[in-house]
C-alpha cells in the first residue's frame, strides 16, 4: 500500500507561520488592504456549516509527493484553519476527512474510481467527491490536485454544504496565460515600471532577484487559484523608447529568471518572456536578424539551449514584431510566419512555444483602415506557421476599446494555432481610477459566432481548439497586477482579474456566477454588501461606455505618449481619423459598398449584418457606418440625442454608485470602504470631464 507522505509536515508548519507574518505586513485585525484578495479564508459564521466543515476537514491524508502537492496541502491547511478555526491534523492513519492524491496513488480500500471517471479527467482536471466521512480530491496529474484544492476551499468560503459533493472539472482552454507589461532594467526618465502605469508599479524587483520575497509566492497562489498555468513576465515592448526588456536574454538575467521559475513551478505555472526579434544583433552584434541567416538561426538555438539548461520547464517566448517601433522580419522582406518559425524551430526540441502577436498595423501597402490590416497580413499566412507557433490575436481589430467588434481573424485561420488576447488592465477603460467590470464584455466576445464552420464556431470554441482541432490554443490576459497593497490599484478591479481566470478555465461560465463568487469571496455573504457591489459591477461597463465612447466610435481618448495619463483623458478633436466626425455626421464607413471594405473580412451572415445600416447593431453603428446626426436609432433617439443623453446619464450613474457605496459604511472594514469611496468620488470628476468634452465637441460640430 502507498503511504501518505510525512516529509512535508515541517515545511507546511513553517510556511503557515511565514504566511501569517507576511500577511500581517498588509492587514490588521481591524482593517484589510485587499492583499488577500479572494483568498481571505475568513471564519464561517453559520454554526451548522461550521460543524460540518470541522467534521469533514479536520484531518488530511496525502498520497504522493511533489512541490505542487506540497502547495495544494499547504493551501488546504491555511484555508481550513482560517475558515473553521481548527488546524487540520495530517496523518497516514486516518480513513476519514480530506484525502488528496492522484487517482493512481490512492488505495482502492479508501476510494475506487470508475473507468468513466478516470477517462473523463484530463491532465489538469480534478475530481472532488464525498464518500461517507471522506472528501476525496483527486486527479491524473499533480496540477489537477492544486486546482481541486482551491476549488474545494472556494466552496467552503462561499458557505456551500459538502453533502453530496461531486465535482469533475477540466479546463476548457489548454493555454491560460497572463501577459505582464512590466519593464525590467534601468528605466528612461519618465517611463514607469509598467507600461504607462496602467497597473501601478511592477511587483518584479529585478535589482533584488534572484532573492525572492513572499509576494512572488502569493502572486503564484492567486494565479493558480483561478487556473492560470503560464505567465509572461515582461512587456512586449522590449526596446521601444529605450526600454531594456530585451536584456532578459542576457546571462545577467538568467539566474533571476531561474529563481522566479522555481517559485512559480510550485503552483503549476510555466514562465515565459517577451523577446525582441533583433536580439541577435542587440546582444551579440550579429550583422542582421534575417531568418535566412544561418548565424541567426544558430544564435537562437544556442540561446534556447542555455535557458532550458537552467529552466527545463520554460514555457517559451512572446514576440511583438513589425509593430509600433518593435523590429521584425519585414525589414528583410520576410513574412511574419518566416520570422516566427525561425524562433519556433529553436524552441521545438524542448517543447517550448513561440507566441507571435498579430497586433500589426501601419504598413504602407495595406488598407488605410487600421481595422483591416491585421487580417490582410495574417490571413494569407494561414497554415504556414510551425506546429509550436501560436498567433495571439487581440479581441478586436483596433485596440481594446470599450466597444468594438470581434476581430475577423478568429475563424479565418483554421490551420493556425490561435490565442485570444484580452486586456485585464484598463488601458482604455479608465486605468485603475474608474470601476469598469469587464467580464460582461469578455463573455460577449467569447460567445460571438464567427460562422467559420457554421453555428457553434464561437470564439470560445475556437480558442478551446474544438472547432479546428489546433494542438495549441487558449487565452491570454494583459495583467492588471502591480505593487499596490491590494494588487490592482482599485479594489474592485480585482474582480476583472478573478473573472479573467475563471473564464479562461471555462468560457461557458455565466457572468452572474463569476460575479457572485468574487463578491462573496472578497466581502463575505452579507446581503446588503452583496447587493450594492453586484449592482455597481454589472452596470459599470455600460456606464463607462455611456460617458466615453458612444455607439462603437472608439478611441476618443488622448494618445499614448503622455506618460501615466496616456489613453486616459478625452481628446475627441485629435481622434478624427478614427471617428470621422464632421458637420454632416459621425462614424467610420467600413462597408464594402461605399467604405473601406472591412466588413468583407467577416463570414456570412456576420458580413451582411454589419454591411447593412438596417441590421448593424446600434452599439456598433459608428464603427461601421458614417451617419447623419439626425439618424434615428432603434431606441427612437437621434444619434446626437443619444450622445448627449448617455454622457449625461453616465455621470449620474457614477454619482449613484457613490451614494450606494456610502450605505455600506460599517458593513465593510473601514480601510477597504474608504478606498472604494474615494475612488468613486474621483470617478465622478473624471466622468464629468468626459461628458463635457465629448458633448461640447459634438454640439459645436453638429450645430
Amino acid at each position: 500500500m502507498i503511504k501518505a507522505t510525512e516529509y512535508i509536515f515541517p515545511r507546511i508548519r513553517i510556511l503557515m507561520v511565514t504566511t501569517l507574518i507576511s500577511l500581517s505586513c498588509f492587514t490588521s485585525a481591524s482593517a484589510e488592504t485587499g492583499y488577500e484578495a479572494w483568498l481571505r479564508y475568513k471564519p464561517v459564521d453559520d454554526p451548522v456549516l461550521l460543524e460540518e466543515y470541522r467534521s469533514m476537514a479536520g484531518t488530511i491524508r496525502v498520497f504522493g509527493k511533489s512541490e505542487i502537492i506540497n502547495s495544494a496541502v499547504e493551501e488546504l491547511i491555511s484555508g481550513v484553519t482560517g475558515i473553521t478555526g481548527i488546524t487540520p491534523f495530517i496523518s497516514a492513519k486516518y480513513r476519514s476527512g480530506i484525502i488528496i492524491g492522484k487517482a493512481s496513488d490512492i488505495p482502492k480500500s479508501l476510494c475506487r474510481f470508475s473507468s468513466d471517471e478516470l477517462r473523463k479527467l484530463d491532465t489538469e482536471g480534478f475530481l472532488i467527491k464525498r464518500k461517507g466521512k471522506r472528501i476525496i480530491i483527486t486527479s491524473r496529474e499533480d496540477r489537477g490536485l492544486l486546482y481541486g484544492a482551491f476549488h474545494f476551499l472556494r466552496l467552503m468560503q462561499m458557505g456551500e454544504s459538502l453533502k453530496g459533493t461531486y465535482i469533475l472539472e477540466n479546463p476548457v482552454t489548454p493555454l491560460r496565460l497572463l501577459n505582464h507589461w512590466d519593464n525590467p532594467g534601468i528605466l528612461p526618465s519618465g517611463i514607469p515600471s509598467i507600461e504607462r502605469g496602467y497597473a501601478g508599479e511592477s511587483i518584479f524587483r529585478w535589482d533584488e532577484l534572484p532573492v525572492l520575497n513572499r509576494r512572488y509566492t502569493d502572486y503564484a497562489r492567486m494565479l493558480a487559484s483561478v487556473g492560470i498555468n503560464g505567465t509572461v513576465i515582461n512587456n512586449v515592448n522590449t526596446a521601444k523608447n529605450g526600454l531594456e526588456g530585451w536584456k532578459l536574454l542576457t546571462p545577467e538575467y538568467l539566474p533571476k529568471l531561474k529563481a522566479l521559475a522555481s517559485e512559480f513551478r510550485k503552483y503549476g505555472i510555466r514562465l515565459y518572456i517577451s523577446v525582441n526579434f533583433f536580439s541577435p544583433v542587440m546582444i551579440s552584434g550579429i550583422s542582421d536578424a534575417d531568418p535566412a541567416n544561418s548565424r541567426v538561426r544558430l544564435w537562437w538555438s544556442d540561446k534556447v539551449k542555455e535557458i532550458y539548461s537552467e529552466i527545463p520547464d520554460f514555457g517559451g517566448f512572446l514576440v511583438k514584431a513589425d509593430s509600433e517601433g518593435e523590429p521584425g522580419p519585414m525589414k528583410y522582406g520576410r513574412t511574419h510566419a518566416e520570422g516566427a518559425n525561425l524562433i519556433a524551430s529553436a524552441l521545438e526540441p524542448f517543447g517550448g512555444l513561440l507566441i507571435w502577436r498579430a497586433f500589426v498595423y501601419g504598413q504602407k501597402d495595406l488598407s488605410p483602415d487600421r481595422a483591416s490590416q491585421a487580417y490582410q497580413i495574417f490571413k494569407p499566412l494561414d497554415g504556414k506557421f510551425s506546429a509550436n507557433a501560436v498567433v495571439q490575436i487581440k479581441n478586436g481589430p483596433i485596440d481594446f476599446q470599450v466597444r468594438e467588434p470581434v476581430s475577423p481573424l478568429f475563424g479565418a485561420m483554421p490551420f493556425t494555432n490561435q490565442i485570444i488576447e484580452l486586456q485585464i488592465t484598463q488601458e482604455y477603460t479608465g486605468h485603475d481610477k474608474h470601476v469598469c467590470y469587464l467580464v460582461p464584455q469578455w463573455k460577449e466576445i467569447l460567445d460571438f459566432e464567427t460562422h467559420a464552420r457554421g453555428p457553434g464556431s464561437t470564439v470560445a470554441n475556437i480558442i478551446s481548439g474544438s472547432v479546428f482541432g489546433n494542438k495549441y490554443s487558449g487565452i491570454a490576459g494583459v495583467s492588471n497586477i502591480g505593487a499596490d497593497p491590494n494588487w490592482t490599484g482599485h479594489l474592485l478591479a480585482q474582480a476583472n482579474f478573478y473573472g479573467f481566470g475563471r473564464l479562461a478555465w471555462n468560457p461557458a461560465l455565466e457572468t452572474e456566477q463569476i460575479t457572485d463568487e468574487w463578491i462573496k469571496l472578497t466581502f463575505g455573504n452579507g446581503e446588503k454588501v452583496y447587493s450594492v457591489v453586484k449592482e455597481i459591477l454589472l452596470t459599470s461597463l455600460k456606464t463607462y461606455e455611456d460617458y466615453t465612447s458612444p455607439l462603437g466610435v472608439g478611441l476618443m481618448c488622448n494618445g499614448g505618449n503622455t506618460g501615466h495619463q496616456g489613453h486616459f483623458s478625452p481628446a475627441p478633436s485629435s481622434r478624427v481619423t478614427y471617428h470621422r466626425a464632421d458637420r454632416s455626421g459621425v462614424g467610420y464607413d467600413r462597408t464594402m459598398k461605399t467604405g473601406s471594405g472591412f466588413t468583407a473580412q467577416y463570414n456570412e451572415p456576420v458580413r451582411s449584418m454589419y454591411e447593412s445600416i438596417e441590421t448593424c447593431p446600434d452599439e456598433l453603428l459608428l464603427f461601421f457606418h458614417h451617419v447623419p446626426y439626425s439618424h434615428r436609432l432603434r431606441s427612437g433617439r437621434t444619434v446626437i440625442q443619444h450622445i448627449i443623453d448617455t454622457h449625461t446619464g453616465g455621470v449620474e450613474m457614477v454619482r449613484k454608485y457613490y451614494e450606494r457605496w456610502k450605505t455600506l459604511d460599517g458593513l465593510i472594514d473601514s480601510e477597504r470602504y474608504m478606498h472604494v469611496l474615494e475612488r468613486l468620488r474621483d470617478q465622478i470628476g473624471y466622468a464629468e470631464v468626459w461628458r463635457d468634452s465629448v458633448n461640447n465637441y459634438f454640439l459645436k460640430l453638429s450645430r
